[in-house]
């Protein structure tokens, strides 16, 4: 190994897992001096994201309303991907999610759409089918083919303007800005109109938004999150609230999970919220192995967010393989793990990269 200055390239060449028809290989180990997480510098040139991104054969399009406070982010997968789901929250919005239990027959999808609007912002994701249908994307019927697209939604009536609802026409938007060269985050596509720490309902609380996050292991299995951030919790870093409830005069947090024991008299609890995102990974899984990696992404929001799953949440998580990378060794623990690892990194970033 050849060693340059101190933060720079580490020269490495190493074989990464192999399937059935090629090796992949990497140049370059890169250390940021700023984060503990490694940097990779691909043959093609060029740093990775830091974000889901990272993920190749994703693309992320957003499109929102920002007078109305609201709005949609799809990732479609043109070559489809195997997806599970896991819905902890009491109150989800959700699409298609039973076609993603491992007993249906439906291996792969063609994209996952994340939007607000609560219930009314399901209708985005025709949008999306219509744009997929177009480029001859999802399931072969003969005279047709059939987008296979789940979706989960988060409430935002209460922060814009209700009568604006994401739609056909804003998912359909959403996926002609999809791209994979860059990410936008903070309070754009379904994070527009997000918010967090809703004890007292909108009277206290603070803005959230999406965020995202990403790691590469040494041994080449790169897991990402995409986390539209809505919940009625407080958002903490290194167990420091960052954002939430605040005080009467918005000065400081209150704490909201403290602040609700307190409340157990006579306990009164407002809100509608839902987190929800996307986790994916380049490593091969089958819809059961999806499914548990979803599960263990959740750990991730609750690091992140308290309290987490409430009765007035509808959180949900979907994790999406390319396949792209396949492994003799099982691999389903230490994706979950680092699923929910980039998952907690993607909600602070959401919050932390928000605007009013």
């Amino acid at each position: 190994m050849q060693k340059t200055k101190k933060g720079s390239i580490y020269k490495t060449k190493f074989y990464l897992y192999t399937n059935a028809k090629k090796a992949y290989t990497l140049e370059g180990l890169i250390k940021n001096p700023i984060t503990p997480y490694p940097y990779l510098f691909f043959e093609r040139g060029g740093f990775m994201q830091n974000n889901i991104l990272d993920v190749k054969g994703l693309f992320v399009g957003q499109a929102e309303n920002t007078e109305g406070k609201t709005g949609v982010t799809v990732v479609i997968i043109p070559n489809g991907a195997v997806c599970g789901v896991d819905v902890r929250g009491a109150a989800p919005g959700t699409r298609e999610t039973d076609l993603l239990d491992p007993v249906n027959a439906m291996e792969r999808v063609n994209a996952v759409v994340l939007s607000g609007g609560s219930a009314f912002g399901l209708e985005a994701a025709s949008g999306v089918m219509q744009y997929l249908e177009e480029k001859n994307l999802g399931f072969d019927v003969g005279c047709t083919t059939v987008p296979i697209v789940p979706q989960a939604v988060l409430f935002d009536l209460s922060y814009g303007d209700y009568r604006c609802r994401p739609d056909k026409k804003m998912g359909y938007q959403a996926c002609e800005n999809a791209t994979d060269k860059t990410l936008q985050e903070g309070s754009v596509g379904a994070g527009c109109g997000a918010t967090v720490g809703k004890l007292y309902d909108m009277q206290r609380c603070c803005k959230s938004g999406i965020g995202s996050f990403s790691q590469t292991l040494e041994n080449g299995i790169t897991v990402g999150a995409l986390i539209a951030v809505n919940a009625f919790g407080d958002v903490l870093e290194n167990g420091k609230i960052i954002a939430g409830t605040t005080n009467a005069e918005k000065t400081a947090f209150i704490n909201t999970e403290k602040t609700m024991l307190q409340m157990a008299s006579a306990p009164s609890f407002h809100g509608k919220n839902t987190t929800i995102g996307i986790i994916a990974t380049n490593a091969k899984l089958t819809k059961a192995e999806a499914k548990k990696i979803a599960a263990m992404a959740h750990d991730g929001l609750a690091r992140a967010i308290r309290p987490i799953h409430t009765t007035l949440d509808g959180d949900t998580l979907f994790c999406l393989s390319t396949g792209e990378m396949e492994s003799q060794a099982p691999v389903v623990d230490l994706i979950g793990t680092l699923a929910a690892k980039v998952t907690e990194q993607a909600v602070i970033a959401a919050v932390k990269k928000a605007k009013p």
